[in-house]
């Protein structure tokens, strides 16, 4: 699976409109063994909190890339810039700052014990 040009086509097809509009960028990080790994950045546009960020995401990823689609869960990494405003100053200057959340997505209730 090409992580890159997974990530080129969302970023044309679907993270303009978040990015732009919403204040909220996605990348995908990697697909092993069923489970989805996005970084979200998420600025001061946005107003979710941490789990609905992730739920929403997730699920896009999961529902707009046909090579995720039988995806069981996904790991979303958060870097809130809103909070901490020159976390987007680093991203921009190609410095990756630490994660200020982890959430998982279980697209399905049945896969859990």
């Amino acid at each position: 699976m090409d992580i890159e040009k997974i990530n080129r086509k969302h970023f044309v097809e679907t993270d303009m409109y978040y990015r732009v509009g919403l204040g909220l960028s996605s990348k995908l990080l990697s697909f092993e063994n069923g489970t989805i790994n996005v970084e979200i950045t998420i600025s001061k546009k946005w107003k979710k909190n941490y789990n609905a960020t992730a739920a929403e995401l997730a699920h896009c990823w999961r529902n707009t890339h046909p090579e995720l689609s039988n995806a069981i869960a996904c790991k979303a990494y958060i870097i809130d810039a809103r909070e901490f405003s020159y976390k987007q100053y680093l991203i921009h200057k190609g410095i990756k700052p630490g994660y200020d959340a982890k959430k998982g997505v279980i697209f399905n209730k049945s896969h859990l014990n």
